[in-house]
Formats: C-alpha cells, sequence, structure tokens
C-alpha cells in the first residue's frame, strides 16, 4: 500500500510532528513499506490457529503473598521529615 504526501502529513498532524519535506518523503517510503508487509501477513492461512496462541508459555512471574514481619516504624520514619509516630505527615495539596 503506497501513502501519499498528504497522508503523512496527516498522520504527522495528528501524531503533533512537524516534519520537513525531506523527512515527509523519507516517511512515506518508510511507512508505505511497514504497510506492505503488514499486508503480506494477511495472506497467510490462520484459519483453525488460536488467536492468543504462544510459543512460549505464559508464566506468572509474581512471588507468593504471604505475610511477613513489617519494617519496624523507627527505622521507617527515621529520615521523615514529620510524623506522628505511625504515619507520615506531608503537606495538604488539595485546595477546597
Amino acid at each position: 500500500m503506497r501513502l501519499t504526501k498528504e497522508e503523512v502529513k496527516h498522520i504527522a498532524l495528528l501524531s503533533r510532528l512537524s516534519l520537513t519535506e525531506e523527512e515527509i518523503e523519507m516517511f512515506q517510503e518508510q511507512l508505505s513499506d511497514i504497510l506492505t508487509f503488514v499486508e503480506k501477513l494477511n495472506e497467510l492461512d490462520t484459519e483453525g490457529i488460536d488467536p492468543k496462541f504462544q510459543i512460549i508459555p505464559p508464566e506468572n512471574v509474581l512471588r507468593e503473598d504471604v505475610p511477613g514481619v513489617s519494617f519496624p516504624y523507627e527505622k521507617t520514619f527515621m529520615n521523615a521529615p514529620e510524623t506522628d509516630g505511625k504515619h507520615f505527615i506531608v503537606p495538604k495539596v488539595v485546595k477546597k
């Protein structure tokens, strides 16, 4: 699929990019090549293939959520500018 210069300018406008004439011509060629490649992918027979198929099976990389010993309050608030012993005290940021 070949893009026109006007289409590239429109894409640049939507992307909030200001392009020179040289850049427009360069992107016209590059984007057209990308679209041509994607069109080739449409020729593949994907009948009977699960759309969520993955070659490498997904695996949960998160650790178990198990309760443990909390960090001591004294160390937690050691460098805090202001605290009441159990909470950080911070300036109010919301106006009425």
